[in-house]
């Protein structure tokens, strides 16, 4: 073990004493030792510890972040830890004080949704909450589309911003259509797989945190036949208030039937090519194939 004075060439530090053993760091004022679990230790009663400071464009351009890297990003005041297991930036949660409350359905829950491997642009998105839905009720719902800057005023609602953001099936990046350009620019035109939604692409837990997913095909057939669905009217009625979002295309992303269709992913998949959704219209509401390449609205829940 060796003890180390910061001395006259680090003035700004002199008060500070940096304890070394086994490899441990320790930096605190009063010689104390590393706590044995850390590799370093800082110790204050006054200071606190500075990550590093960045935009979020900065964060963007840094190349090939560590798992677990983290920073803070003064676009917005929140700090991001990089997991690599799912290629993305994560929000480190504050919570609504210094403790966070436990969520109650029923509360609207803000988030910011920092452009990536995930959201297309950045935009800070309050969702309402609802459960009791019929077919469904012990389960809780955002009661707008991912992405949406705020719930529909109709069913037929054709504006960008209550339509929220479309993805592709199995696929974490989300697009948005502004009417006349998709951002991102469109890149996969076929998706041939076998496989359900996995949980590690699944944009609900990316964007609104661990326990939110997308609706199993069983789930949405629950609400339908619960609700008594047959046309968009029903849909629309419930609390969830599921209106006519449209779709992109599989061939180039531009927007389809944006204020006269709506359709929803579920988390499985009819086969390779296709996976089972929601389709409403003003005459039809059911579960059918979609084509997996096309990108579609999102809903999320969690039990």
């Amino acid at each position: 073990m060796r003890t180390i004075i910061i001395g006259l060439t680090i003035i700004m530090m002199a008060s500070l004493i940096i304890t070394e053993t086994f490899g441990q760091v320790g930096i605190s004022a009063d010689s104390s030792m590393p706590d044995s679990t850390a590799m370093l230790d800082v110790k204050s009663i006054s200071k606190g510890f500075l990550p590093p400071r960045m935009t979020q464009a900065q964060i963007g351009e840094i190349e090939g972040p560590a798992d677990g890297l983290m920073v803070y990003c003064t676009t917005n005041g929140k700090i991001y830890t990089f997991v690599s297991a799912v290629n993305a930036w994560r929000e480190v949660n504050y919570g609504t004080g210094l403790i966070s409350p436990p969520f109650t359905c029923g509360m609207i829950i803000t988030k910011y949704h920092m452009a990536g491997s995930v959201a297309p642009v950045n935009k800070t998105v309050s969702y309402g909450t609802a459960n009791g839905i019929p077919g469904e009720p012990a389960k809780c719902w955002i009661t707008s589309n991912l992405g949406a800057d705020h719930q529909a005023t109709a069913r037929d609602d054709a504006t960008e911003a209550s339509a929220g953001w479309y993805w592709q099936f199995n696929r974490m990046r989300g697009y948005k259509h502004d009417g006349s350009t998709v951002t991102p620019s469109w890149t996969i035109t076929a998706i041939t797989e076998n496989s359900n939604w996995l949980t590690t692409n699944d944009p609900c837990m990316h964007l609104l945190g661990s326990g939110w997913r997308l609706p199993t095909y069983t789930e949405w057939d629950n609400v339908i036949t619960g609700g008594g669905w047959t046309n968009w009217n029903g849909p629309w009625n419930s609390a969830l208030k599921i209106h006519a979002a449209g779709y992109l295309m599989s061939y180039d992303g531009s927007l389809l039937y944006r204020g006269s269709n709506g359709f929803y992913w579920s988390s499985n998949q009819g086969d390779n090519t296709y996976g089972w959704g929601v389709y409403i219209t003003s005459s039809y509401c059911d579960l059918d194939y979609i084509g997996k390449a096309n990108a579609i609205s999102a809903r999320c829940l969690r039990e």
